[in-house]
């Protein structure tokens, strides 16, 4: 059973990047695809970004596209997701989940495991 832990997330302004993490506690971490979710209060929680296991597939939510990245460091049993051009409609508690098996990857009920979250709130 692998524990995800997410770090990085703060206040940031409008248009400001920033970078968060995802550490898995061991190194089976590089077995499992990673997504990345936010929920915002009052709203479902959705979907924001894939990374497969070995990084070679990514993909991403549409409002994102062209503004986030994913990336892998399986040596750091770490994943990240910088965030560029914020704007205050990315304030989310973000989460990163892992599944064992790619299935439906847009689907959080397709995670076995889940980190805490960070939160990220982008002021005007």
């Amino acid at each position: 059973q692998v524990q995800l832990v997410e770090s990085g997330g703060g206040l940031v302004q409008a248009g400001a990047s920033r970078r968060l993490s995802c550490a898995g506690s061991d190194s089976t971490f590089s077995i499992y695809n990673i997504g990345w979710f936010r929920q915002a209060p009052g709203k479902e929680r959705e979907f924001v970004a894939y990374i497969n296991w070995g990084g070679a597939r990514t993909d991403y939510a549409d409002f994102v596209k062209g503004r986030f990245t994913v990336s892998r460091d399986n040596a750091e049993n770490t994943v990240f997701l910088q965030m560029n051009s914020l704007k205050p409609e990315d304030t989310a508690m973000y989460y990163c989940a892992a599944q064992a098996r790619e299935s439906n990857y847009y689907a959080a009920r397709s995670y076995e495991y889940w980190g805490q979250g960070t939160q990220v709130t982008v002021s005007l």
